[in-house]
């Protein structure tokens, strides 16, 4: 250290001959805080009239003055910022900031001395709810083995504590005991019924969160927890590929039957465009109506006792006559496609009515 330092140290010292005392006040960052005069220097600022608040910057001999009070009157420097009290003679930073965590003094001028209160603001911010991750998870010969993790997203000088939820835990409650982010577990499952909280503090909040020792239990024998955040990039790319890929298989089937128009074999086809496969038809019974005039009778003739009767033949025929040379006639044969069995010759029924002659 060098000459002129020792010099700039000696000057302050001397400057601050005249302090009371010092304290250490905590500020919440984003928060109100007030700094606030001991009931002596009340007392004296009622008497005198005359004080003020200052705040030290970087250098030490550097001082920024923020309000005056003369004649019992306040003048504020800083008035959308700072608020003064008059009742107490405090001053409140409405809105804390990183940059004010500094150096206050609050001076009371006595006639021909001048006292001094310091005040050492430390601005921190607010712990959040911590949240517990498993960081490692085994199930063996009936025990459970667990590695837990515990952070909290937001907070200046964070501690972290474990212990139980219910000091009633039968003697497990010892399980939970450590000091840090981290707590490893190892019990059997049939005494899984106790649960571990973390508290993560500062000096100006806490927050906790809890573990149930039961979820343990709820995976598979020796299979390892698996952390959230390493299956959100496993899962997203496979849900768009199967999306991807459906819209692919639409889209090729929506141009193709644009291209090639409409299935032929959804085409309803028009029976009178239709041609019958001759392979497929089957030939329908013929019926022969024989119609037989009858025979009048002649003038003078007598009646017959016996009505004329009539006669049903019933003739069945099973191909086309014989040849007159008594051989058998071969069925005429239908002309045919190649593939395809010819037309099967199917019995024909006549039917002949017949009306016997008037005797």
């Amino acid at each position: 250290m060098g000459s002129g330092a020792w010099l700039r140290l000696l000057l302050t010292l001397a400057a601050l001959g005249g302090i009371g005392a010092r304290e250490t006040q905590l500020g919440v960052l984003g928060e109100a805080t007030q700094l606030r005069v001991p009931r002596e220097l009340q007392k004296r600022t009622e008497k005198f009239g005359e004080a003020s608040w200052k705040k030290i910057t970087g250098k030490p001999l550097k001082k920024k003055l923020l309000l005056r009070v003369s004649g019992g009157s306040p003048v504020e420097f800083e008035p959308g910022r700072l608020r003064f009290h008059r009742q107490n003679f405090s001053l409140e930073i409405l809105n804390t900031s990183r940059d004010d965590g500094r150096l206050y003094e609050y001076s009371v001028y006595t006639g021909s001395e001048e006292e001094v209160w310091q005040i050492q603001l430390e601005v921190l911010e607010r712990v959040a709810n911590p949240s517990i991750r498993i960081l490692a998870r085994e199930l063996s010969n009936g025990s459970c083995w667990l590695e837990l993790s515990c952070s909290s997203e937001r907070g200046d000088e964070v501690s972290y504590s474990w212990d139980s939820w219910d000091s009633r835990d039968n003697g497990t409650g010892g399980l939970c005991r450590a000091n840090g982010s981290v707590l490893a577990l190892s019990f059997p499952l049939r005494s899984a019924a106790f649960g571990c909280v973390c508290t993560a503090q500062n000096r100006v909040s806490r927050g906790r969160a809890a573990f149930d020792a039961a979820q343990c239990g709820s995976q598979h024998r020796d299979v390892r927890g698996v952390r959230t955040e390493l299956l959100v990039p496993l899962v997203v790319p496979s849900v768009i590929i199967i999306i991807l890929a459906i819209v692919v298989i639409v889209t090729c089937r929506a141009t193709r039957s644009a291209k090639c128009g409409p299935d032929p074999s959804q085409v309803t086809p028009d029976p009178a465009q239709v041609t019958p496969d001759p392979a497929q038809v089957t030939p329908a019974s013929a019926t022969i109506y024989a119609q037989v005039q009858r025979v009048q009778r002649p003038k003078g003739a007598a009646p017959s006792a016996a009505p004329p009767s009539c006669t049903t033949i019933y003739a069945v025929a099973t191909g086309p006559p014989p040849a007159p040379d008594g051989a058998p006639r071969s069925p005429a044969r239908s002309p045919t496609l190649r593939g395809r069995s010819p037309l099967s010759q199917e019995p024909t029924t006549v039917y002949a009515s017949v009306t016997l002659p008037v005797v």
